[in-house]
């Protein structure tokens, strides 16, 4: 018997192209900016560094990816995120309290929480009697450069309350120096419940918990992950505020986004 070849003699199918219409392409936007609204409002949100406290863990335009879940206060509706409290050593993104100017963002490290006692000397922080060896600060020096002198109120903190009222009324210093005796035991400050210190890496230049005082809880907005993107940004940006200065810079960015790019920064981690 000869072996017949089969071959399929059915004529192939015709493709059909299918066009969304208006209403389904705009609906479909509609989800996806719903859904990155969401997960940038809740989730994720991205800040910029604008000044040297956190220098040298973070500097001056570095764009931090920040997450804002772990360290809320935990919700039923959301079981699967893993919450927990902020510790020591967290760099921590809060509203500042009494803020000048309403809903002020700092980024710091949280140095202590409810219970511990604080003291510096000579810049070196003391933890619960144990002095810390900090890699990530930048400490006071006394090498001759004018930055470096030695301040009392900075350095001995919370030694000298006369220097910490005699700053600047604009960081509610003379409010802090008037409550501050209240919170000191044996020349140690003793943070209370419900409360956290937050300090810069930045030793020299941060104004911190040591001049306004304590950070509450719930004032925490959550903690920058990584670097991702870092642009050479002059210090004295953070002071051009009208419209003419920030378009001014945006044209700068444009025209330099390749070489003026920190491309070595880049996804760097914040720890």
């Amino acid at each position: 018997m000869a072996l017949i070849d089969e071959q399929n003699t059915a004529e192939p199918p015709v493709e059909v192209e299918v066009r969304e219409s208006l209403l389904e392409s705009i609906a479909s936007m509609s989800v996806v900016l719903v859904i990155g609204l969401f997960v940038m409002t809740f989730i994720f949100q991205n800040f910029e560094i604008p000044s040297a406290s956190m220098v040298k863990t973070l500097v001056i335009g570095d764009h931090v990816l920040v997450d804002r879940t772990t360290l809320a206060p935990q919700t039923k509706w959301m079981p699967l995120v893993r919450y927990r409290s902020a510790k020591r050593g967290d760099v921590i993104v809060f509203l500042k309290p009494h803020p000048e100017t309403p809903g002020l963002i700092l980024v710091k490290r949280l140095i202590g929480i409810a219970g511990d006692r604080i003291h510096l000397r000579n810049g070196v922080l003391y933890l619960n009697g144990v002095a810390q060896n900090e890699a990530y600060a930048a400490m006071p020096a006394y090498d001759g450069d004018p930055n470096h002198v030695y301040q009392s109120y900075r350095d001995d903190f919370p030694q000298d309350l006369e220097g910490i009222s005699a700053q600047a009324s604009a960081n509610h210093a003379a409010t802090w120096a008037a409550e501050l005796p209240s919170h000191i035991q044996d020349n140690d400050l003793v943070v209370p419940d419900g409360m956290g210190f937050a300090m810069g890496d930045n030793r020299l230049a941060s104004l911190d918990s040591r001049f306004w005082g304590f950070v509450p809880t719930e004032n925490i907005l959550g903690r920058p992950l990584f670097v991702y993107w870092s642009f050479d940004t002059p210090a004295h940006q953070i002071d051009k505020q009208s419209i003419g200065e920030r378009l001014g810079f945006i044209g700068h960015v444009v025209l330099h986004i390749f070489d003026g790019t920190r491309w070595k920064r880049t996804l760097h981690i914040v720890s």
